[in-house]
């Protein structure tokens, strides 16, 4: 990752003159259209001498003494080293397949188990139906998984659709989360909400609705309240502390346990893949046999969200080009 960075990305892009900007949280967006590196890539083949066969399918690959043969739609080619870059499973319309992770397994690579990532999440049952009709509400939340593994929380923002989580909160920890585990939801980060609602009982006559709202969206609050009908239509100063500390708790650690998530077809990548630990970590190459790479998104390398998978599929492919001689380090340019 160091041999290839963001900044490296950068100039590049700047050498096509794609104009881009940043947005929330430090992503980096082109001012046109994404088509724009599409092009530019395409371009960057073309100067280094790629030939596309497009399209073109492998049937078989074998390996022979002197590098590999592969069988294909376009007849039989020959090479010496061959990198395998096919991506993992996400989003399989534009033709995502498992089938680097067949080519890897049948060279005696072990692959972790492969899942869906940065994926909105499906919620349902009766905990869930008051929420049922949030769909389009979006607000700025902390969460983090109940899982007793290690994992970070983010800040990010959630959006609640028809059929459960989605926005950048639900897509990051959607990486963390697995199928039976739950996920906690601070609906007012940075907000001490207990003393806020202790406080207001002094000084105000406001409902306890009129109260969240200032902090919380509407329908949310409402559909809140739902649950607890005792104190939808309650006033602030006339609740006991112990409601109003259990109401702020319940809005600050709300649990949450999806029944699933949307799956491949809206997962923006695969977690797991071929094994780290039987590549080298300066070039890809495989530990079992030589001239065979591994690259991108078919290895066990899942970034978050905002441009981190592009990153390693940028380093990781300048990691393997400069192992291989075909790559000089700061110029973007093949050899």
């Amino acid at each position: 990752m160091a041999r290839y960075t963001p900044r490296d990305f950068i100039a590049l892009i700047e050498r096509h003159g794609i104009a881009w900007h940043e947005k929330h949280k430090g992503q980096l967006f082109c001012n046109g259209s994404s088509a724009q590196i599409v092009d530019m890539l395409l371009a960057e083949c073309a100067a280094g001498g790629v030939q596309r066969w497009q399209p073109c399918s492998v049937e078989s690959v074998l390996h022979e003494n002197d590098g590999f043969r592969l069988a294909t739609s376009r007849g039989s080619v020959a090479a010496k080293r061959l990198v395998v870059a096919t991506g993992g499973l996400s989003i399989p319309k534009i033709g995502a397949s498992d089938w680097g992770y067949a080519l890897a397994r049948q060279f005696g690579h072990a692959i972790v188990g492969t899942r869906p990532a940065l994926v909105p999440l499906v919620c349902s049952g009766a905990r869930w139906q008051i929420f049922e009709g949030l769909s389009g509400v979006s607000l700025p939340v902390r969460i983090e998984s109940t899982a007793p593994r290690v994992a970070p929380s983010f800040d990010e923002d959630l959006l609640f659709t028809h059929r459960g989580l989605s926005g950048p909160a639900a897509l990051q920890i959607s990486t963390f989360w697995r199928p039976g585990e739950g996920v906690v939801v601070d609906l007012a980060p940075g907000l001490d909400l207990r003393k806020a609602l202790l406080d207001a009982k002094a000084g105000t006559g406001r409902r306890i609705g009129a109260l969240l709202a200032e902090h919380l969206p509407r329908r949310l609050v409402d559909a809140w309240l739902q649950a607890t009908p005792d104190l939808a239509d309650r006033h602030v100063a006339d609740t006991r502390d112990r409601d109003l500390a259990a109401l702020a708790e319940g809005l600050k650690r709300w649990q949450v346990v999806p029944a699933g998530s949307e799956g491949y077809r809206k997962a923006e990548v695969t977690a797991g893949g071929v094994d780290t630990r039987e590549l080298d970590s300066r070039s890809g190459e495989s530990r079992r046999v030589a001239g065979l790479y591994f690259i991108g998104e078919v290895v066990d390398v899942t970034g978050w969200l905002g441009g981190y998978n592009f990153q390693w599929a940028w380093a990781s492919a300048a990691a393997c080009a400069l192992a291989m001689g075909r790559f000089a380090p700061g110029t973007n340019a093949g050899l």
